[in-house]
């Protein structure tokens, strides 16, 4: 997929290349092939040198791509009809997982107060300076009044406690592993270095655990064509162990791009789900601008269930994000917004708004929601 894409400033080149020389030397050190999932984290996060490590607009119309929470407060208000009975019931906190431009804590938190459900606490998992100081400033100029129940984490809650875990386009961004189905067997993709300096692809016979972890998915390998390309993410488990390690009593909502097994793995999809965004254009290659780029797998869904009942967490509800917001209030969210609307350019946004969310062709098949709850652990 061929897309021409905006030149970098100067200053980007330049922190794109101190990124790159970081990767360069990892690549030596791994004897001139890195695993892609190793790449994609130092891309990524590389401290002060990642894609979201260092600062840059990265959400919005001034960034690269725009998530549900930048186009407008529909996705929040519904998602805060959600959050709202589990939030009464067990008197406890949000926990936000990558809250981006702190755009959903701000609507969660507004709306949330509209329906006498508010939050104990409302914690952000953010380990990026930079945007913790673009939240906290969002924060405050849209909720001054409610930021005393807001405070920022470094990692998962060491004590217990009890509400709701959203995680918000994240899975997608969680490093993965490629492999590639040829004639010849199961390969990992790794990344090299080139006689110019630039980025190119490796390939070596599977690993042991990449091998395990494609067997994992149940994949009819014999019925895929060849080439094949996918990838898998053998660290999904432990991760979201991780991050809800000490969450006692709620649910956990995961709102992501992706697909049911089946489809992930389809004939058709053959050279796997892997896409970068720079500046609203999406492309398939991941090597180039590093740290200027985001990169992303779709989600395998079936393995994020997987991952809830093997933590303990039960599967409450896996649909569309369309079926989810007409589940929760949509239709009386957009019709009190457009009885209240300023004008009728306002109005037209809104039903824009709502039409991106929702067709099938935009976000609303694209996007599933899933529901995986928690009761009290002793």
């Amino acid at each position: 997929m061929r897309v021409e894409l905006p030149e970098p400033s100067p200053d980007e080149r330049a922190h794109s290349e101190r990124l790159a020389a970081l990767i360069r030397s990892e690549i030596e050190a791994a004897n001139g092939a890195l695993d892609f999932a190793r790449y994609m984290e130092l891309a990524l996060y590389a401290p002060g040198l990642g894609y979201y490590s260092a600062g840059a607009a990265k959400f919005g119309a001034a960034g690269d791509f725009v998530t549900a929470p930048e186009l407008g407060f529909v996705f929040a208000r519904c998602l805060a009809r959600a959050l709202a009975p589990t939030l009464r019931e067990t008197r406890g906190d949000i926990f936000e997982l990558g809250p981006g431009s702190g755009a959903l804590a701000v609507q969660l938190l507004l709306e949330l107060e509209r329906l006498d459900a508010l939050p104990q606490r409302y914690r952000l998992l953010e380990t990026s300076a930079d945007l913790r100081e673009r939240q906290r400033a969002t924060l405050l100029l849209h909720c001054a009044h409610l930021a005393e129940r807001v405070e920022w984490l470094d990692v998962p809650p060491a004590e217990p406690w009890r509400g709701c875990l959203i995680a918000n386009e994240v899975i997608d961004a969680l490093p993965a592993r490629l492999f590639a189905l040829r004639n010849e067997g199961l390969f990992a993709r790794a990344v090299g270095v080139g006689e110019q300096g630039e980025f190119i692809w490796r390939e070596h016979p599977a690993d042991a655990a990449l091998s395990e972890a494609v067997a994992n998915t149940s994949v009819n390998i014999a019925a895929l064509p060849q080439p094949y390309c996918s990838e898998v993410r053998p660290l999904l488990a432990p991760w979201f162990a991780e991050v809800t390690r000490s969450h006692e009593q709620g649910v956990a909502w995961f709102i992501d791009y992706g697909y049911a097994r089946d489809d992930y793995y389809a004939p058709q999809r053959r050279e796997g789900t892997l896409r970068c965004h720079y500046r609203h254009r999406a492309h398939n290659d991941p090597l180039i601008l590093p740290g200027l780029q985001d990169i992303t797998a779709w989600v395998d869904f079936d393995a994020l269930a997987d991952a809830g009942l093997a933590a303990g967490f039960a599967l409450d509800n896996n649909l569309s994000q369309a079926q989810f917001l007409i589940e929760h209030g949509l239709d009386e969210v957009f019709a009190a917004a457009y009885a209240e609307a300023a004008d009728e350019m306002a109005r037209y946004r809104l039903v824009q708004e709502v039409k991106r969310l929702t067709l099938p062709g935009q976000m609303g098949e694209r996007f599933r929601v899933i529901l995986l709850s928690n009761t009290i652990r002793k």
